[in-house]
C-alpha cells in the first residue's frame, strides 16, 4: 500500500492527491504542507502517539529554515525557533498538560498574538482555546507501515 497526500479545502472538498508520504521524502511533504499552508500561523498537527508529528514538524522547520535542533517539547510545553531569516517559530506539545488553566498561565493568546507560526502538537487538549483560531489542520494517520496525511 503507498501512502497519498489527500489535501481539503476548508469544506472538505479534495482539492489534490499527490504525493507519497514516506521517510524518504518528508522534505517534498513538509514542503507542499508549507505551500498549502498560505496564511495561516496556527497548524495543529493531529495522530496517535507515535505516528510522526514531530518527525514531519522536524523537516517542516527544516524547510522554513531553522538550522539549531527541534526537539518536542513535552517537558517544557513549547519550543522556540529561530529561522536564518530571524523569524520565529513556536511548538507546543500539550500532550502532558492537565488542566486548560496551565496553557491560559502559559500565556498562549500571547504567543498566537504575535502571527508567528505556532506548531501545535495535541490540540485537542485545548480545543476550547482554539475554537476562536482561524487554524490549518495536519491529520497524521499509520496503517501498517504507511502514513497518510489529511490537510484542512
Amino acid at each position: 500500500m503507498i501512502p497519498i497526500l489527500f489535501i481539503f479545502d476548508d469544506k472538505n472538498f479534495l482539492m489534490s492527491n499527490l504525493i507519497n508520504y514516506q521517510l524518504s521524502n518528508i522534505d517534498n511533504v513538509s514542503t507542499q504542507i508549507i505551500e498549502n499552508a498560505k496564511d495561516n500561523k496556527i497548524w495543529l498537527f493531529i495522530g496517535e502517539m507515535g505516528v510522526g508529528k514531530t518527525t514531519l514538524i522536524k523537516s517542516i522547520c527544516k524547510n522554513l529554515g531553522v538550522s539549531e535542533e527541534v526537539n518536542s517539547p513535552t517537558f517544557s510545553i513549547v519550543n522556540e525557533y529561530k529561522t536564518i531569516n530571524g523569524n520565529t517559530i513556536y511548538h507546543f506539545d500539550f500532550y502532558r498538560i492537565k488542566s486548560i488553566e496551565e496553557v491560559y498561565d502559559m500565556g498562549i493568546e500571547d504567543y498566537f498574538k504575535t502571527k508567528n507560526i505556532c506548531l501545535i502538537e495535541w490540540p485537542n487538549k485545548i480545543d476550547e482555546i482554539l475554537n476562536n483560531e482561524i487554524t490549518y489542520k495536519i491529520e497524521i494517520n499509520l496503517v501498517e507501515q504507511d502514513r497518510f496525511i489529511k490537510i484542512n
